[in-house]
């Protein structure tokens, strides 16, 4: 079995519903323990690279313990976001009602026309950053040399800081 990061994002109905259904989803794909099984908080975030008046998302960051092989975890992902109505075809940056981003499987290091491993973009994204680091800020990845909490710290970007949301989850 292999940690496995699993970005999750809504922006479009009931984002912390869709959230929460991920999240669920999510688990029973789980096969560690309770405790190994890592939640990070709800964070609101501004749209990045999405179009003027696109509404905000709520983004967290969940890891799980899987021994699915790459592809098979990404399908996995996929029917998630298939089941909660997020449209297969759709203009790159589109509002959304779930994103769910296979981040990292262990030390698996992965380039395929459907996956990356590492994500290509984790490191670049506060959104990304900020709950991954709330539940693993040492985690180093593989081909890199710092801590996840460290390359949040030096991150360079316009994004603005994600907020804590208000919402339970």
């Amino acid at each position: 079995m292999l940690p496995a990061g699993i970005a999750l994002g809504s922006n479009l109905g009931d984002r912390l519903g869709h959230l929460r259904i991920a999240r669920d989803r999510l688990l029973d794909l789980h096969e560690g323990t309770a405790a190994d099984f890592l939640v990070s908080p709800l964070f609101e975030t501004e749209p990045v690279d999405c179009a003027p008046g696109t509404a905000p998302f709520f983004n967290a960051v969940i890891e799980l313990h899987s021994s699915l092989e790459p592809l098979d975890l990404l399908e996995a992902a996929q029917s998630i976001e298939r089941d909660l109505g997020r449209a297969s075809r759709r203009p790159k940056n589109a509002p959304r009602t779930i994103d769910v981003d296979l981040l990292y499987l262990g030390d698996r290091v992965l380039a395929d026309d459907r996956l990356d491993l590492p994500h290509p973009r984790l490191l670049s994204r506060r959104f990304v950053l900020t709950p991954l680091a709330a539940i693993r800020p040492g985690l180093v990845l593989p081909g890199e040399t710092r801590p996840i909490a460290t390359c949040l710290r030096e991150l360079d970007s316009p994004e603005p800081e994600p907020t804590l949301a208000r919402s339970a989850w």
